[in-house]
C-alpha cells in the first residue's frame, strides 16, 4: 500500500468535520508511543517551550547520575540512548535553539560527570560528534543567539 502525501493528507483533513479528525488523532495516538508523545507536546508542552527544555535538561541530569562510570562500554551505550532521547524531543519541537541547548546541556553533563570520555576513543568521538553537530546547528540559529551559544560551545572543547 503507497502512503498518500502530506498535501493530499491535508486536503482530505479539511474535508472533514473536526470530530471526525479528533477520532483519527486518538486512533493515531494509540498504535504509536511517538505518536502519543507527540501529540502530548503539542497539546500540554508546545505554548510554553522553555519549561518543557527545562524538564527534558532535568531528565538528562537524572539519566547522568545513573550512567555507570567504571565501564567506559556501559557509558557509551548509556550515552548514545540519552542522545537517542534528546533526537526524540528535538524533533518535537522542531526549533534549532531548543535543539541547540538540549545539545549543550549534554555536553557540559559529559563534563561534569566523571566518565573518562577522553580516554576511550569511542567516548572521544562521541563526544567530538555532538560538538560538531553544535558547530552546524550554531549556525543555523538566530544571530542575536549565535554569539551567546558560541560562547557556551568554546567552553566546551
Amino acid at each position: 500500500m503507497k502512503a498518500a502525501s502530506i498535501n493530499e493528507l491535508k486536503q482530505e483533513l479539511l474535508a472533514l468535520p473536526p470530530r471526525k479528525v479528533l477520532e483519527l488523532c486518538l486512533r493515531l495516538a494509540r498504535f504509536k508511543k511517538e505518536n502519543k508523545e507527540l501529540l502530548s507536546y503539542l497539546l500540554f508542552d508546545a505554548h510554553d517551550e522553555q519549561s518543557y527544555i527545562d524538564s527534558i535538561k532535568k531528565e538528562i541530569e537524572e539519566q547522568f547520575v545513573e550512567l555507570p562510570k567504571g565501564n567506559w562500554y556501559l557509558a557509551k551505550k548509556g550515552l548514545r540512548k540519552i542522545l537517542k532521547a534528546i533526537s526524540k524531543y528535538s524533533k518535537h519541537t522542531a526549533t534549532k535553539e531548543s535543539e541547540v541547548e538540549m545539545l549543550i546541556h549534554f555536553c557540559l553533563q559529559v563534563k561534569a560527570s566523571g566518565v573518562r570520555y577522553r580516554s576511550y576513543k569511542a567516548l572521544s568521538g562521541l563526544y567530538d560528534q555532538q560538538l560538531k553537530k553544535l558547530k552546524g546547528l550554531v549556525e543555523q540559529v538566530h544571530e542575536d543567539l549565535r554569539f551567546d551559544y558560541k560562547k557556551q560551545l568554546e567552553q566546551l572543547e
